[in-house]
């Protein structure tokens, strides 16, 4: 479905898919589940799900002649670090807006983590203390203007990637990647888990998967608490991306599954089951998962397994976005482990 569009390569190539059979075992052994590991995707700063985008967005802003490339998110976003890492990688400057969106307080929060390492690759920073939203920011713009008023050219991304006209793509490859990663393993994956913020991930999995039926069979897990924001921004990148892609068929709200129950307290706040669960994906796998995304999409995942939703012997596909450089902000909560 990507023939057509241009790519610059900014990952190793297909994210590996591991088993869980400890956790697996641990949650009762009734489902096989297995992760897709995009926080392995890339050597620029970690990686994680926004490289896959931006390797669809990347040739866009070389064709613009931008220099800067401009971005928003979170204190600790993944994003604005992976953003960072990219423009490094091309020679680009890199401006970027991090808003106050997750009420947390610890003394480092602004200066380890995420941040650090966009500040030690190079990006000019403006922290901004406005709440969370997923919407077009009004600090972002101005940041835009900024640029442009200082002379420079600058290349406009909207948090996580999302409502860019290019953002959904990256996860119709992933939908691609998988299939042939199930032919290869002689194997096919009922469900298929991802976390839901600013909604191009989701809605990419879905238009790459309703190629082969299966739309409704990828689980949002609502990370923003703002479910309903969310679920129409999943929707409208969806249909935007099926209308680009050329899918072939309408995307509808139907296509769209997004569990709202494991969001709380607020966005970037971690609760207790979520902690629970980033503990056991640790001790049971290695595997590490931070307090934002992915640990409530795996306490998610673990929930609905314990609760018997998934029928027996049912695959899950975990998809693991990255992210877990945020757990050192969040350090006072984790000291005893």
């Amino acid at each position: 479905m990507l023939e057509k569009f241009e790519r610059y390569p900014l990952t190793f190539g297909p994210t590996p898919i591991e088993k869980l059979s400890r956790l697996s075992a641990h949650l009762g052994g009734g489902v096989e589940i297995y992760a897709k590991r995009e926080d392995c995707n890339s050597g620029l700063a970690f990686g994680g799900n926004k490289i896959r985008k931006l390797e669809y967005i990347v040739p866009d802003a070389i064709a613009t002649n931008a220099y800067t490339l401009v971005t928003i998110g979170g204190v600790q976003s993944n994003h604005t670090r992976q953003v960072a890492a990219v423009a490094a990688k091309l020679g680009m400057k890199c401006r970027l807006v991090q808003e106050g969106w997750v009420p947390f307080e610890d003394a480092v929060y602004d200066r380890v983590g995420n941040i650090l390492m966009s500040r030690v690759m190079g990006a000019e920073i403006e922290l901004v203390n406005e709440g969370f939203d997923i919407g077009i920011r009004e600090s972002w713009k101005r940041a835009l203007e900024d640029v442009r008023a200082k002379g420079g050219k600058p290349y406009a991304i909207p948090a996580g990637a999302s409502v860019h006209k290019l953002g959904g793509l990256g996860y119709v490859g992933f939908a691609e990647e998988v299939r042939a990663q199930e032919r290869e393993m002689a194997l096919k994956f009922d469900y298929i888990i991802v976390c839901s913020v600013t909604g191009s991930t989701h809605a990419g999995m879905i238009v790459g998967f309703a190629k082969d039926g299966r739309a409704g069979n990828v689980i949002g897990i609502d990370a923003s608490a703002t479910p309903q924001q969310t679920r129409a921004q999943v929707l409208d990148i969806a249909q935007n991306t099926a209308a680009l892609v050329e899918l072939g068929r309408d995307i509808g709200a139907e296509d769209v599954v997004l569990n709202e129950d494991y969001a709380y307290p607020c966005y970037g706040v971690p609760s207790e089951e979520t902690n629970e669960a980033i503990r056991l994906s640790a001790r049971y796998e290695g595997m590490m998962t931070d307090p934002v995304y992915e640990g409530k999409s795996m306490q998610g995942m673990i929930d609905l397994v314990r609760k018997g939703f998934f029928p027996a012997g049912a695959k899950i596909l975990y998809a693991h976005l990255g992210g877990v450089p945020a757990i050192n902000a969040y350090s006072y909560i984790y000291r005893n482990g």
